[in-house]
């Protein structure tokens, strides 16, 4: 998915050791194209925090009536520094991507799109899909890695059942399920659906970081209450976490993690670099239609290739993690 804002912020970013205890991220709206565009609810990046582990970008959608929002068009536009990570809950999109891939993103199903030195996509949703709902997540590149070739992974977890609900391991490993998807940081990507009423006790890896983005009402983490769309985050330290159902139906909510990601990243439209300058010359590129993101072939829309936005005449101040310190109960 493309970040269509007509005005952008450029974001500096560090993730500097966390707070200890339980932080609420609130979402904010962002609306995606014209007067009819889906609007998506966005967690990250934001002031409080930039970053949990490597996923630096967070967007939750829907469930939207595609009849009235028009649903997903998104021409083809550029990527580079980074990795998205598409997930729907309902409906279905169109991939087709400058590397010459063209996949389905479907429900409980991950496409995984590499676009280091840089790529280009575009994402459509498909005609039979009525009702659009989903995430779009995105992930910082190393600095070893951060010019990677072209890539893209496709893979359909199998749903583990456990103590009353159902784990997708989509990236990483949790609940003595491993994904076979290979990423270049250590990451946790997993779909979670809790029995009406239903607790559940996960072990953690102590070295991560976590954030937990709620889909529906009445979820608790820790305890503490989620707003559907909120990012519940837990700092390193943990061994356990805790999730609690209490509405009278199923409960949703995907679970990400990693280490801190230590290094410091610029954030600009669809790029991650590590410099103003790194920005600049990557919408130079692409606006001189360069080789490297290549070019979409397939797609049936007017607009084949987005226009970059304008970058602003300053340099955007830049945005860290609070300093803080890791959880002082492991045993939580």
């Amino acid at each position: 998915m493309s970040n269509v804002e007509a005005r952008p912020e450029e974001l500096q970013c560090a993730a500097a050791a966390p707070a200890a205890g339980l932080e609420v991220l609130e979402p904010r709206d962002v609306p995606l194209g014209g007067p009819r565009a889906m609007t998506v609810r966005r967690t990250l990046p934001q002031r409080q925090r930039s970053l949990i582990g490597a996923w630096c970008f967070a967007d939750h959608y829907g469930p939207d009536d595609v009849a009235a929002t028009g649903g997903m068009d998104v021409p083809p536009h550029p990527h580079c520094g980074l990795q998205t990570v598409s997930w729907l809950f309902s409906g279905e999109i169109e991939h087709r991507d400058s590397l010459g891939s063209h996949a389905l993103i479907r429900p409980g199903e991950l496409n995984l799109m590499t676009g280091g030195l840089g790529i280009a996509h575009s994402e459509v949703a498909t005609p039979q899909t009525t009702v659009l709902h989903g995430a779009q997540l995105w992930v910082a590149l190393p600095e070893r890695n951060r010019h990677a070739p072209k890539a893209f992974q496709h893979y359909a977890p199998e749903p583990t059942l456990i103590d009353g609900a159902s784990v997708s391991v989509f990236l990483g490993s949790l609940a003595g399920t491993t994904s076979p998807v290979e990423t270049f940081t250590p990451l946790l990507g997993a779909e979670i659906v809790l029995d009406a009423g239903a607790r559940l006790e996960l072990a953690l890896d102590p070295a991560y970081e976590h954030g937990v983005l709620a889909d529906t009402e009445e979820l608790t983490l820790e305890g503490t209450t989620l707003p559907r769309g909120a990012m519940g985050y837990l700092p390193p330290g943990r061994a356990t976490l805790t999730l609690t159902n209490d509405a009278p139906t199923p409960g949703r909510l995907l679970l990400l993690g990693g280490p801190p990601f230590e290094e410091e990243i610029v954030m600009w439209w669809n790029f991650v670099g590590r410099s103003h300058e790194d920005i600049v010359q990557a919408r130079e590129n692409w606006m001189a239609h360069s080789e490297r993101f290549g070019e979409v072939q397939g797609y049936a829309g007017d607009i084949t290739h987005l226009p970059a936005p304008v970058i602003p005449g300053v340099r955007i101040r830049p945005r860290r993690n609070p300093a803080s310190r890791p959880s002082s109960n492991p045993a939580r």
